[in-house]
């Protein structure tokens, strides 16, 4: 499990499970420790991701934040997690 902090009260929970056929990446969006939303991505062989879990996280910010200025923000944020 890993834990990336966005901001001082948004934190993003990461983890993933063997599956059969690959694995799963899972990542919940918390609000000051408390669950907001989760995702998950499927990979059957290895990822390109820049560092990982980011293409889950990006997906969850995507379903959480609709309004365009806070997605931004927090797009922003994820692109500096590196």
């Amino acid at each position: 499990m890993k834990i990336y902090d966005l901001t001082k009260n948004y934190s993003v929970v990461c983890e993933w499970k063997d599956k059969r056929s690959g694995f799963t990446h899972i990542a919940t969006l918390c609000l000051n420790g408390v669950e907001q939303r989760g995702t998950k991505c499927h990979y059957e062989n290895r990822t390109w991701e820049r560092f990982e879990y980011e293409t889950a996280i990006k997906k969850v910010i995507d379903l959480e934040f609709k309004d365009d200025v806070e997605h931004e923000y927090f797009r922003k944020i994820v692109k500096s997690l590196v």
